[in-house]
Parts: structure tokens; sequence; C-alpha cells
């Protein structure tokens, strides 16, 4: 039965330099990217970003519109107290 050996320093230093090396043949190796690919790819991109935009902004313009409509409720409502109160007064005072 063979002893397992501890990789001594020069063999871990070894064997991150063949793999760095393999790395680098690897990348190096890789076709060169066609630049209507690429082109096709930016626009795709610029695609994506200009509907992302889109749609925050749509998000946006919602969240106004549903403030409005809630500052508009609340001032309606505000309006219905006070007339309500208004003609409790005037009843209170046609009674005396």
């Amino acid at each position: 039965m063979a002893l397992f050996k501890q990789p001594g320093f020069q063999d871990r230093v070894a064997r991150a330099a063949e793999a760095k090396q393999k790395a680098l043949d690897q990348l190096k190796a890789r076709p060169a990217v066609d630049p209507a690919v690429l082109a096709e790819r930016r626009a795709a991109l610029a695609e994506r970003d200009k509907a992302k935009a889109e749609a925050k902004a749509a998000k946006a313009q919602a969240k106004v519109e549903a403030a409005e409509a809630k500052a508009q409720a609340a001032t309606q409502s505000e309006e219905e107290r006070k007339a309500a109160r208004d003609a409790r007064y005037a009843a209170r005072k046609a009674r005396k």
C-alpha cells in the first residue's frame, strides 16, 4: 500500500503554472467573434435596456397617478366631511 505524499510548495507552484498556461492556451484557441454577431448582440442589449427603461418609466407614472388619485380622494372626503359638519351646524342653528 502506497503512502500518500503531501505535495510540496514547488509541486503546487508547478501545477498552478500548468493550469494557468492551459487556461491561456484555451483562451487563445477560441475563434474571434464575428463583427456581425457582435453588432447583433449589442443591438439586442440596447433594445432590452430601452424596454427596461420604458417599463421603469411606466411604473413611476403609475405610482404618480395612484398618489394623485389618493390625494384627490382624501381632499374630496375632507370636503364631504366639512359639508356634513356645516349641515349639522346649520340644522342646530335652525333649531334654536
